[in-house]
């Protein structure tokens, strides 16, 4: 009756479908963390020159960009 019971367990736990949305959203959010750091790099180089630009046609100093150890 235990073995039963387990295997019925066992067959429910492998139709479910539950667990498949959140896989799917974990790939989603990867991807997305994905396209982030390959666009936002050279993105913010550019606004950094473009804040640079502004900073020194007031009379201020550039700023350089911080370097990650």
């Amino acid at each position: 009756m235990i073995l039963e019971y387990l295997l019925l367990r066992a067959r429910l736990f492998f139709k479910s479908t539950e667990g498949a949305s959140a896989i799917e959203y974990a790939i989603v959010v990867a991807m997305v963390a994905v396209v982030v750091v390959v666009f936002v790099t050279p993105i913010s180089t550019k606004v950094l020159n473009i804040f640079n630009l502004v900073l020194t046609s007031l009379g201020g100093t550039a700023v350089v960009k911080p370097v990650v150890p």
